[in-house]
């Protein structure tokens, strides 16, 4: 049995990119957004995927950036890529049904994991509504055709909602109506929280709680929620991140932009040191953790 050696320091953002890594499967495709989504599926290439390919949204497949991903058209998303294509070819083979891994967020969410990144109402209407947000962009194409998708969305009463304001990306629907808009994409098969891991019911394709990260309590995630939710009669807790798993994370992400507080406490000197450190980093981690393959290909 594998002797694994768990991290003693770690934040909740680690342990959710740690948990969002272990979803992936090796060889499986990905179509991951920059930040968290991006950190979990660069984890899982350097530990246990990695013959996974990752794609992003601008048209690179396969990269291996040596610096972080700071938005889709950032020169890093195409760094020792396998491939370098259009955006709407990426999108035309993603609704092909070329991509087995989705990875979405958004501002709201609800029991059929549906996603709202279009508006928040609040007292308001559509046209009228309380706070405007950036709108779909891909995510409504990912959640339509990826094979499954996972979420990450940190848990919060606000955020986990009865019913979204507005479906921008559709997870199981009603239940029933995914299958009878004939979807190609098999809908959210998991929720990954900072306090928890949520996953769908077969039937019904109601959300429930499935794992708790350590140290939380059930209590913990409902006063959380603004719905009720079943408990998995199998409820565990969630691994802790791995000491590899937390270098791997903190290499990636060496400032904390996406773990930690952003761009808030970075200067500008920290910032340029931070890229200057990542390429010489990042280039050897790739070298170690995939060997000649890697190298052939940072070595360019």
């Amino acid at each position: 049995m594998e002797n694994k050696k768990y991290a003693k320091d770690y934040t909740l953002s680690e342990l959710m990119v740690a948990a969002t890594s272990r979803e992936i499967k090796d060889r499986e495709t990905i179509f991951a957004g920059v930040g968290l989504p991006c950190l979990g599926a660069l984890t899982a290439l350097l530990t246990h995927a990695p013959r996974a390919i990752i794609a992003t949204e601008g048209g690179c497949i396969g990269p291996l950036p040596k610096r972080l991903l700071l938005g889709i058209g950032d020169n890093a998303c195409a760094e020792n890529a396998i491939c370098t294509t259009s955006l709407w070819r990426l999108f035309s083979d993603l609704q092909r049904g070329y991509f087995d891994v989705g990875m979405l967020g958004g501002a709201q969410v609800d029991k059929y994991g549906n996603l709202n990144s279009t508006a928040i109402f609040g007292k308001g209407s559509y046209l009228n509504p309380a706070v405007r947000l950036p709108g779909s962009g891909g995510a409504n194409d990912i959640a339509s055709s990826a094979k499954r998708t996972i979420i990450m969305i940190p848990l919060d009463k606000r955020k986990f909602v009865e019913k979204v304001d507005y479906i921008t990306s559709p997870g199981h629907i009603d239940g029933k109506m995914r299958e009878k808009l004939k979807l190609r994409g098999g809908g959210p098969s998991a929720v990954i929280t900072d306090k928890c891991i949520f996953r769908f019911d077969k039937n019904t394709k109601e959300m429930y709680l499935d794992a708790l990260f350590p140290g939380v309590t059930i209590d913990d995630v409902l006063s959380n929620m603004s719905f009720e939710i079943k408990v998995s009669p199998n409820l565990r807790t969630v691994e802790p991140p791995t000491e590899e798993e937390v270098q791997i994370i903190r290499t990636l992400d060496p400032k904390g932009i996406y773990t930690g507080d952003g761009l808030s406490k970075l200067t500008f000197e920290d910032y340029i040191q931070m890229l200057e450190d990542s390429y010489r980093n990042i280039g050897k981690l790739y070298i170690i953790k995939l060997g000649r393959q890697a190298f052939e290909r940072c070595s360019k």
